[in-house]
């Protein structure tokens, strides 16, 4: 038995309550090593008389579910409960072999009696603290989110058209400072269409004031950018939401601000004078703006968002800057009742201020999410005092891979899947937000190479996935589009309703009918002999699909109750069933 593979981390990912009273395991060992693992568990203090009339410890056996398989471990896990509301276990580990060990605390023992009782190799949860559970807001588990990129959703009010506003041509290929006249009057007006898409999550790019038509560069926190409208519009755009039964959550940039925000042009015209001056990260005086070093124009004199020189970086450590932006952040909450924030170039930001950050904004609405953009692992941010999730394109990624670019194999793709589930607690995973495009990628067709049963098959099997699934505006019309600037292409109405809406549309039903199932039960993948992709969900019921990305049809019998290329019991290539047991 491989010993060295063997791993356990107490109060992590690894051991968390799920629950106010259940406490959820995982153990890992080296893949197909070992044949079962059994937790021995029970109350620190609780003792029995043996047969000898001596006091000993006296503990519980579990077995262990095999959770999956992934690149190089198996991953188990086991629910326990305490009466008393504290416990200490002890992981009992069969080898292939035959052999036994335990794993505990103070490292491996050989499995016997006397070392089943020693206390002091157990794990130990000293009290289920109802602060230390990890909480993460539950409606989010039974949403389907819309990403909305304002400037490109809908024109509703030529009036406030910004100057040389193209004509609304979706099969136009953007330049990246084109302006089309999208604004939030675009999107209440459209509101009954996105109801009967069945999405009840919108995702709102950046919508305040900025110089750039995707607004990420921001000028005045506090103001809606005229281009889209003001607040009046964004209140009533808010009250129609909610009336609907959709959330509104917004993307909030404070990594950065813009070139023309008041503050960044104090600096530049008082230097160390201004009262700004530290809430940049500037090196040196006096500022010479537009360096671009990709350009050979020399560093920046101060830290900017990559090399954007119109962007400079805010020091979200300065208690100032932090006051500043937490004072953004709840006055859209209190006075407009949005839902959620979707926070840019998360990973950059100061840790300390993202905790501030939960405290201020989980006061005003305790189950408010909070949506990190991060690219990579995020344990750091997600224990429960920064973000709910996180947009999961590392999770994503390996979807793609297989299922549209086939650089990843079944296998290979199923196992990586399962290993990232075990980065993070289960209420965790269940609020990563799921997407395979968005304004900063390719869009889904696209890399799709404009097969939309292949695109859709994708689709559907990242909507069957632990996580709450994004949809980029257009996927539902049959848009295309590489990387930015062509992803952002104006919005196709003519394209609403018609088959590819149709088959989009009842995909979102199918997940949001069995909400309680996907948003929170749990998750099994592997490949079956034949080669087709499983998928067990286990919740309140049982959901079972199977998905070809082989080049041949293969036999299946199912009685799908969602499917794609399947006909007397064949499923083709570029197919799926998804049935209800």
């Amino acid at each position: 038995m491989n010993l060295a593979a063997m791993s356990h981390r107490p109060e992590s990912e690894d051991c968390f309550l799920y629950t106010s009273k259940k406490l959820r395991l995982r153990f890992h060992t080296a893949q197909n090593d070992v044949a079962k693992v059994v937790v021995l568990y029970g109350d620190p203090y609780w003792q029995e008389l043996d047969q000898h009339q001596q006091y000993r410890l006296s503990y519980q056996r579990k077995p262990m579910s095999q959770l999956g398989t992934g690149q190089v471990a198996d991953h188990w896990g086991v629910t326990l409960e305490a009466p008393y509301q504290r416990l200490q276990y002890l992981f009992e580990v069969t080898g292939q072999d035959g052999s036994k060990w335990l794993f505990g605390d103070r490292g491996l023992r050989k499995d016997t009696e006397s070392a089943r009782i020693d206390t002091g190799n157990y794990f130990r949860v000293p009290y289920f603290h109802e602060i230390d559970r990890v909480k993460t807001p539950d409606w989010v588990k039974e949403t389907v989110w819309y990403q909305i990129f304002p400037e490109r959703f809908a024109n509703g009010d030529s009036t406030n058209d910004p100057v040389g506003t193209k004509p609304w041509r979706p099969s136009d290929h953007p330049g990246r400072d084109d302006y089309y006249g999208g604004d939030l009057q675009g999107v209440l007006d459209h509101l009954d269409d996105l109801q009967a898409l069945g999405v009840n999550g919108l995702y709102f790019c950046p919508i305040f004031t900025a110089s750039s038509n995707h607004k990420y560069d921001t000028i005045d926190y506090l103001t809606i950018d005229p281009d889209f409208g003001d607040k009046t519009l964004f209140a009533k755009l808010v009250n129609e939401a909610h009336k609907r039964g959709m959330r509104v959550m917004l993307d909030a940039v404070f990594n950065h601000m813009g070139f023309a925000s008041m503050q960044w042009q104090d600096v530049l015209a008082n230097g160390k004078k201004s009262r700004f001056a530290s809430w940049f990260h500037i090196h040196d005086y006096p500022l010479t703006p537009f360096h671009n070093p990709l350009k050979g124009e020399g560093a920046p004199q101060y830290d900017t968002f990559a090399f954007e020189s119109r962007m400079p970086k805010l020091d979200t450590a300065n208690p100032a800057v932090q006051d500043y932006l937490l004072q953004v952040a709840t006055y859209w909450i209190q006075a407009f009742d949005i839902d959620a924030w979707r926070l840019d170039v998360a990973n950059e930001v100061d840790h300390h201020f993202w905790k501030r950050f939960y405290s201020a904004v989980t006061a005003i609405k305790p189950d408010f999410y909070i949506l990190g953009e991060v690219w990579h692992s995020s344990q750091p941010w997600l224990n429960g005092d920064e973000f709910s999730g996180v947009m999961n394109y590392a999770f994503t990624q390996q979807i793609e891979d297989h299922f549209l670019t086939g650089k990843q194999t079944a296998a290979g793709m199923t196992a990586l899947l399962t290993d990232q589930l075990m980065l993070y607690r289960d209420q965790t995973n269940q609020v990563m937000l799921n997407m395979l495009d968005s304004h900063d990628t390719p869009r889904l067709l696209t890399v799709a190479g404009d097969d939309i049963d292949l695109a859709l098959q994708a689709l559907t099997f990242a909507f069957l996935q632990t996580g709450t699934p994004c949809l980029y505006y257009g996927t539902e019309m049959g848009m295309d589009g590489e990387n930015d600037p062509d992803d952002r292409k104006p919005m196709d109405w003519t394209k609403l309703g018609q088959p590819i809406w149709q088959r989009v549309a009842k995909l979102i039903g199918f997940r949001r009918e069995h909400a309680a199932t996907l948003g929170r039960g749990m998750t099994k993948l592997e490949v079956t002999p034949s080669g087709l992709i499983k998928v067990v969900r286990h919740g309140r019921e049982t959901l079972t699909a199977y998905f070809n990305t082989t080049a041949s049809s293969v036999p299946l019998t199912a009685a799908p109750v969602l499917h794609q290329r399947f006909a007397q019991n064949e499923l083709a290539p570029k197919g799926f069933v998804v049935a209800v047991n």
